[in-house]
């Protein structure tokens, strides 16, 4: 016999908890289908444990940059302890004992989907008036000759190891693959970073890519670009990987310990049955879904899966507006100026649209690129030798921010004045009258704006350019 629910969810991940949470406290009868551990890939191998992580050397990078202090040691092995604790020793039975206090039924197993409002994990059948769809993605490793010769990683042995290598080489030059490089290298390994496009973080501005790869640099990463990896080897105890340019030509080759691939991911579709429900699924096995996550009759996709944007933020974000339109007060998802980051050392944040973007949309636009050592204090009482830009692209005739850069300290904090903005289509004249809190990096946005020099309704930008309240010159070099 079937048993039988008010809703379904697939996949407990950030978006599946998002929404089973909202729907419980609704008064719903919900069942939740997990078949690994509840919280997903961002709990257990990658958002949580990157970023427990990248903290400890992050600190120490502020301690060395500080004045006047000094001492600061890397411990792997307490970080490693402390990052098992925030992955719960991969384990999730607190959440599974939550779920069912909160009056869900746990099934920890594979769902497929057999029909209209019908579903079979292991020998329970289960019917349910409506499916939330949240299985999230899978890792992609390429097709790549010897790779069952070599030592291969993604995200989630790299985030879950005990022991670091000495040598990794690292294939993909997008978030994941700049965040593990800069894990790594600060943690005292030896990076070679190949990348098949002309430049790091290439979804982002060229600006974003041509700083990224500096600090990356800095750091003591070997970069590699317009590289592909095409056959992989064994001798001995490295693991060889073979390298030509864009072109074909030979480019060497490279040994290390392990290979990690942070090569993107791909929605986890395949053999679920989805097709059974009326899901229709797009060229990359995305589930196509409406302004509500609708992707059928009664059937809703959240996050990775859709395709749209793989953050958990916004799989989070799908998950509230899944769960409102099933309770009956729908609102349309809105992806404009949705906060992107990567927590490098320091910070890259993005929101809206790139230049290349706005062009393509036939957009005329005003953009300004801010070095804040020259404009403002901030950055001089946070470290020595300070580091930061912002970058502000508006609609010239709309005379609204349509996109955002910054590339500094705690940069993924501070982007949201500029999410907000765009999200709302805040007026640029509002926007240079806003206050913000002195010293702050939030006061970069006051500056910036009066550089983009847009004529406006009153006369706020006659100082555009100029120093503000602070330095007319940057401090002199301390002796």
């Amino acid at each position: 016999m079937s048993e039988h629910f008010d809703v379904a969810v697939l996949g407990l991940g950030p978006g599946g908890e998002v929404a089973a949470d909202r729907l419980l406290k609704a008064g719903k009868n919900v069942v939740v289908f997990e078949r690994e551990l509840i919280g997903g890939e961002c709990a257990y191998w990658a958002c949580i444990p990157s970023k427990t992580v990248l903290r400890p050397p992050e600190a120490r990078t502020e301690v060395q940059r500080a004045a006047g202090v000094s001492g600061a040691e890397l411990d792997w092995a307490a970080t490693a302890k402390y990052r098992d604790y925030m992955i719960r020793n991969l384990d999730d039975q607190a959440q599974v004992d939550g779920y069912i206090k909160e009056g869900a039924v746990v099934i920890k197993d594979e769902a497929r989907i057999t029909g209209p409002g019908r579903i079979q994990a292991g020998d329970r059948e289960i019917t349910a008036e409506h499916i939330i769809i949240a299985t999230g993605s899978d890792a992609v490793i390429p097709p790549l000759d010897g790779i069952d010769q070599i030592t291969a990683w993604t995200n989630r042995e790299t985030y879950t190891t005990s022991t670091l290598p000495e040598r990794a080489v690292i294939i993909g030059g997008s978030a994941v693959g700049v965040e593990t490089a800069t894990f790594l290298a600060r943690f005292g390994v030896a990076i070679t970073l190949i990348h098949r496009g002309e430049r790091l973080l290439d979804r982002e501005g060229p600006r974003v890519g041509e700083l990224a790869h500096q600090y990356l640099q800095e750091a003591g990463i070997d970069i590699r670009l317009a590289t592909s990896a095409v056959q992989a080897r064994r001798e001995g105890a490295d693991s060889i990987i073979e390298l030509q340019t864009r072109d074909g030509d030979p480019a060497g080759e490279v040994a290390a310990d392990v290979v990690i691939f942070g090569t993107g991911r791909t929605p986890r579709t395949e053999g679920l049955g989805f097709e059974h429900a009326g899901v229709t699924l797009g060229d990359h096995g995305e589930i196509q879904i409406d302004d509500h996550c609708r992707a059928g009759e009664n059937t809703w996709a959240i996050g990775d899966v859709t395709g749209i944007m793989p953050f958990t933020h916004v799989a989070k974000y799908q998950g509230r507006i899944a769960a409102d339109a099933i309770l009956g007060r729908p609102h349309p998802a809105t992806y404009d100026g949705i906060p992107r980051v990567v927590f490098t050392d320091p910070e890259i944040a993005g929101a809206g649209l790139t230049q290349e973007q706005a062009t393509k949309q036939g957009i005329r636009t005003i953009a300004t690129e801010l070095d804040l050592a020259d404009a403002i204090a901030r950055p001089w009482t946070y470290e020595q030798d300070p580091r930061g830009h912002l970058g502000l692209l508006a609609d010239a005739d709309r005379k609204i921010l349509i996109g955002a850069w910054a590339v500094g300290p705690m940069a993924g904090e501070w982007i949201h004045h500029a999410s907000l903005a765009i999200r709302t289509q805040l007026p640029i004249d509002t926007l240079l009258d806003q206050v913000a809190q002195f010293p702050t990096y939030h006061e970069a946005y006051q500056v910036a704006l009066e550089q983009l020099d847009l004529p406006l309704t009153g006369s706020r930008n006659v100082q555009a350019g100029a120093r503000r309240n602070w330095h007319t010159t940057r401090p002199p070099s301390p002796s």
